[in-house]
């Protein structure tokens, strides 16, 4: 088991959200940046490596969750992406997962769930998280 916390970009233009996420995820022992825009976050990710995934919220002002999944795709960032949503949109979901999305939550969702899907899609790009429990 490694003991590089894993490292997750947070993109909601909500700030309460980016907080609790930040809080929550740290509990886990993740390092974690947010950004309050997709055009933020777009801006300073250089390489899918600079992250180990992404939770990110599907609408924002500017450019959607769903964009911002498109850029990355378009040059080759091959970073996991978790979408969070508090609205229901026939098709989004179905289109997340289609462009490569790790995974889909709707708002409110249990800390576990999230948890959950990151620590698969890290499983998937071949890390072993080494947090189990909160506080780990």
């Amino acid at each position: 088991m490694s003991d590089i916390s894993p490292f997750i970009h947070v993109v909601d233009d909500d700030p309460s959200v980016c907080r609790a996420l930040k809080r929550l995820l740290r509990s886990w022992g993740m390092q974690v940046r947010t950004f309050s825009s997709g055009e933020e976050f777009l801006s300073v990710l250089r390489s899918p490596h600079d992250a180990d995934c992404s939770v990110i919220d599907v609408q924002m002002p500017g450019m959607t969750g769903l964009e911002v999944q498109e850029q990355m795709r378009r040059a080759g960032m091959d970073l996991p992406v978790i979408f969070i949503t508090a609205h229901e949109e026939e098709g989004v979901e179905e289109r997340a997962f289609k462009n490569g999305a790790a995974g889909f939550l709707r708002k409110p969702f249990s800390d576990e769930a999230l948890v959950g899907l990151i620590r698969d899609a890290m499983r998937r790009r071949g890390a072993d998280p080494p947090w189990a429990t909160p506080g780990h």
